[in-house]
């Protein structure tokens, strides 16, 4: 038995969807107040980020860099503010407070199945212009993997995973005040 399929298919009218589309373009981006990303930079120029030191008991080299690094990243790509290197508008400081494995499931051997690596980051942003969104918070997140993977092997793509998660909590608390 074969079934028929049968559809209607809406075209708008080009010249006015594309002028409609062609005014959107060139009204959204300019207002300063709004971006595709939900960030509201309304009042805001200039954002500084400090770099993050790592005061972690378990010191990785490299992920303080990586963490300032991904934060100015984020900041570039879905704000219009210019980064300075003095105290801008809104300004990001900060520490890796926390940097561990520990096992999270035990299988029925005693061992551990699954462990979890937990990344912890405090953050003090300062908001000048809008003083009632600064804000002082740790932001954590964690990545599980399999217990008979060493960590040097899985590492540096949970690393890269979590800084990733952890950079997109601060950037939405601080611009997208949820």
């Amino acid at each position: 038995m074969k079934l028929k399929c049968s559809y209607i298919v809406l075209k708008p009218e080009l010249p006015a969807f594309m002028l409609l589309t062609v005014l959107l373009a060139l009204a959204l981006p300019g207002c300063g107040i709004y971006s595709f990303s939900g960030a509201s930079t309304t009042g805001l120029s200039s954002v500084s980020i400090q770099y993050f030191q790592n005061r972690a008991s378990l010191v990785q080299p490299g992920l303080s860099q990586k963490l300032t690094d991904a934060l100015i990243d984020k900041c570039k790509a879905q704000t219009n503010l210019s980064l300075t290197n003095s105290i801008g508008d809104v300004n990001f400081e900060g520490e890796i407070s926390d940097y561990n494995t520990r096992p999270l499931t035990v299988g029925a051997d005693a061992q551990a199945a699954t462990n979890r690596f937990t990344i912890a980051v405090k953050v003090k942003f300062t908001n000048t212009v809008q003083p009632e969104y600064s804000y002082e918070q740790t932001f954590s997140r964690y990545e599980d993997y399999r217990s008979d993977l060493d960590l040097s092997a899985v590492e540096a793509e949970l690393s890269e995973k979590i800084i990733e998660l952890i950079v997109e909590d601060i950037f939405n608390r601080a611009f997208v005040n949820w």
